[in-house]
């Protein structure tokens, strides 16, 4: 029986006018999620876990955890470059009533598997929160084999992974390795393969583009978990829709976080440096007046 099920938003980070963590529109985010019957995902990849302190890591996981007030479970992402970092992380995270941790390759750092194992070994073991490994080589680097997962999954304390590799073949792999198993799962991380991972076994997803669309997001997984296939794959061409449309005009958190902003803009913008130009910006507003869900 899986820990977690179901459909996650990686849920944004809110900043106001001085890029300070926007708490209030954190919540309002998070309830918005909760009535779409999505978990939450904090401080990952779409929350810009890259340009946060670790102190706001540890209160937008607070803040999440206070607004869904138990009505959907709450996961955070707590993976920094070194072990010592993220074990600290980790251990600052306990008692807030997360359900889990996710934990990234270490980035800048070219791992082998055995440091690989090295390093998830040593957070797992000190870290009470259950962990789910995180592979989003593109970003990091460093690739989670699936043989690494499955020696992971032999750890008490590691449950399962999240992957963003981006590709059919790499889900499969992991899939595999939790086919096997009844205490490893895995939470698909592309949009674009919620519905394929809900055919074949995934226990839930970990979608960005939940906040724009959460409502099509649940019916993907929902659909699938209900047996009604044609609806998922009906909604999740609708989510390949939007995928592919604003995907293309950049790096996916900031264009995510921009549709958002269109439509509810106490969102704020993404940290600097990162620029939008107007046209592109103008492309964006198209794209969420036609795509986003339940903004008000």
């Amino acid at each position: 029986m899986p820990l977690v099920s179901g459909p996650f938003v990686a849920i944004v980070t809110p900043f106001d006018a001085e890029e300070e963590v926007n708490h209030a529109a954190l919540r309002r985010q998070v309830e918005r999620q909760a009535k779409a019957g999505n978990g939450v995902f904090c401080a990952g990849t779409n929350g810009e876990f890259f340009a946060l302190s670790f102190e706001e890591k540890v209160s937008v996981a607070r803040t999440s955890v206070e607004a869904a007030a138990g009505r959907v479970p709450v996961l955070a992402h707590i993976g920094e470059i070194s072990t010592k970092q993220t074990i600290a992380l980790g251990r600052a995270v306990e008692g807030l009533g997360l359900k889990a941790v996710s934990v990234v390759t270490p980035s800048f750092i070219p791992c082998s598997q055995e440091e690989l194992i090295g390093y998830f070994t040593a957070v797992a073991d000190a870290v009470s929160l259950p962990v789910y490994l995180y592979n989003i080589p593109a970003r990091t680097g460093n690739t989670i084999a699936p043989e690494t997962a499955a020696r992971l999954a032999e750890h008490k304390n590691i449950i399962g992974i999240k992957d963003s590799a981006g590709s059919q073949e790499s889900i499969d792999a992991y899939l595999a390795v939790a086919r096997g198993r009844d205490d490893f799962d895995v939470l698909v991380g592309p949009d674009s393969l919620i519905h394929h991972g809900a055919a074949n076994g995934a226990a839930g997803c970990i979608s960005g583009l939940a906040n724009l669309i959460p409502e099509t997001v649940n019916a993907i997984h929902t659909a699938a978990m209900g047996g009604d296939m044609e609806a998922s794959a009906r909604h999740q061409a609708h989510c390949g829709e939007l995928r592919k449309t604003l995907y293309a005009l950049g790096f996916a958190p900031p264009m995510v976080k921009r549709a958002l902003f269109h439509a509810m803009p106490d969102v704020g913008q993404s940290r600097a440096p990162v620029i939008i130009p107007a046209d592109v910006d103008a492309r964006i507003k198209e794209i969420s007046a036609r795509f986003v869900e339940a903004a008000n």
